[in-house]
């Protein structure tokens, strides 16, 4: 019995090791997308465009 304990222990360990590694290889490249993003464009629109919204239609 004390043999199927450890060998399930180690399944176990070895299971969380792949589970965490391929949560930091996502993180990793989901840091690499969020920096491959262009930045917004900034537009230089007029004072007063946009600040008004008609509610009528």
């Amino acid at each position: 019995m004390e043999v199927s304990a450890s060998s399930a222990t180690v399944q176990n360990t070895a299971a969380l090791m792949m589970a965490k590694k391929s949560m930091d290889i996502q993180a990793q490249s989901a840091l690499s997308l969020l920096s491959a993003v262009p930045e917004a464009p900034k537009c230089n629109n007029p004072s007063g465009l946009g600040s008004l919204v008609d509610t009528r239609a």
